[in-house]
């Protein structure tokens, strides 16, 4: 297993468990296969352990298997505070002593402010006292290291990455999604911070696996590599020296010994002009579905009336690469539940970005279309709802109000 530091100079494994997809028996985690995978990754130099409050079972499981073992000490474990949850300073003592209590220990390694898709979510933490939450918890031993994991737009994510002395963050990032979210330009400036940067969804759920077209895995296979899918996808990322962990959701020894393999030989710059030509076709290859030929470049931002081109565009290519519920999901999530919507449907047709895009896309037609798929009435009510329970109002700001009046 390869190694990386955290901003202390402590090592950590290149290759992190996610233990979101745990095996399951029935609708329960099947703690036995579960142990035996966790251990074969902890004997393979595996010392970083993810999961959150919201994974059900998840956090039982990995604190039985860490006591049970004698390897609580030996590992990190990463776990998140569901802050779509917190509305109160009381809140953020009960969840985490909660999370304390399921884990089996007294202490987090990697604490992470969970799923944030715009600052304003970070600002109404900060409302409810988070800031000085996590500084008593840190000072008190509970907390090692403090970071937030991320789906959202780029800028959202630089806000939030400047706005606080962060030990670490956690990004979307793969091959196929190098300029959606946070981005390459986000993970670079996490890096240029001295923030390490943990990545999740490195096969975009597996997509990047089972969605390929045969013609990209004839790509990659007349390559003369010989390297699986996923490990096309594992060593484009441990190429990058600005990643410090690659998160994968494993659920069986066989991906267990793989991605472990692949995280004992691959390196930083080891990646030639080659491979990456290889990875650049297989882009193209899958995106050859695409109903929008957008490439993410942003040369049409900033929309004057807030709309999140390339966000919707990609959403929208999303619903023929990988399924109609996938590519509304993200547009719900990315460009839906931010402070400030950014839908297609707010475009006023200007015609500014299409001056500047240089692909020539019609973008004002094509806006229509894709808010038209994306947002049916089932999701514009879901959105909607979801939007008044993220951005409530917290006690201060309305003990605020009322002072104004």
């Amino acid at each position: 297993m390869r190694y990386r530091e955290n901003r202390k100079g402590e090592p950590l494994s290149v290759l992190g468990f996610g233990c979101m997809r745990l095996p399951q028996k029935g609708r329960s985690i099947d703690v036995g296969q579960a142990e035996e995978q966790i251990m074969e990754a902890f004997h393979a130099g595996v010392n970083y352990f993810d999961t959150a409050y919201i994974y059900p079972g998840s956090e039982a499981a990995l604190g039985y298997v860490l006591e049970r073992n004698g390897i609580r000490e030996k590992v990190n474990i990463a776990t998140k505070l569901p802050q779509y949850l917190v509305g109160s300073r009381n809140a953020l003592d009960r969840y985490f002593g909660e999370q304390l209590s399921r884990l089996r220990t007294d202490y987090i390694d990697y604490y992470l402010m969970h799923h944030l898709t715009d600052a304003a979510m970070w600002e109404r933490l900060k409302d409810v006292g988070v800031a000085e939450w996590i500084d008593g918890m840190k000072r008190g031993g509970k907390i090692r290291n403090i970071g937030f994991s991320y789906h959202g737009n780029q800028d959202g994510f630089l806000r939030i990455l400047n706005d606080y002395d962060w030990d670490f963050c956690q990004i979307q990032y793969n091959y196929f999604d190098e300029f959606s979210q946070a981005g390459v330009a986000g993970l670079k400036a996490a890096a240029e911070k001295g923030v390490p940067v943990v990545i999740m969804e490195p096969l975009r759920g597996g997509k990047l696996v089972t969605m390929l077209p045969q013609a990209a895995k004839d790509a990659m296979a007349q390559s003369g590599r010989g390297w699986t899918p996923a490990e096309w996808s594992f060593r484009w990322l441990f190429d990058q020296p600005e990643v410090t962990v690659v998160l994968s959701g494993m659920n069986s020894l066989e991906m267990v010994r793989e991605n472990c393999r692949t995280a004992s030989e691959a390196g930083a710059g080891e990646l030639t002009p080659e491979d990456r030509a290889v990875l650049k076709r297989v882009t193209e290859l899958i995106r050859e579905k695409d109903r929008v030929g957008c490439t993410g470049c942003r040369y049409c931002m900033p929309c004057p009336r807030g709309v999140d081109i390339p966000g919707a565009f990609r959403c929208y290519n999303a619903m023929f690469i990988e399924s109609r519920s996938r590519g509304r999901f993200q547009y719900a999530q990315t460009v839906g539940l931010t402070k400030e919507p950014a839908f297609a449907s707010q475009c006023v047709g200007c015609g500014k970005c299409e001056a500047h895009c240089p692909q020539g896309i019609p973008i004002r037609e094509k806006l229509k279309e894709a808010d038209r798929a994306l947002r049916p009435l089932p999701y514009k009510l879901g959105i909607n709802l979801a939007r008044s329970f993220m951005f409530r109002k917290t006690g201060k700001r309305r003990a605020a109000g009322k002072a104004d009046k």
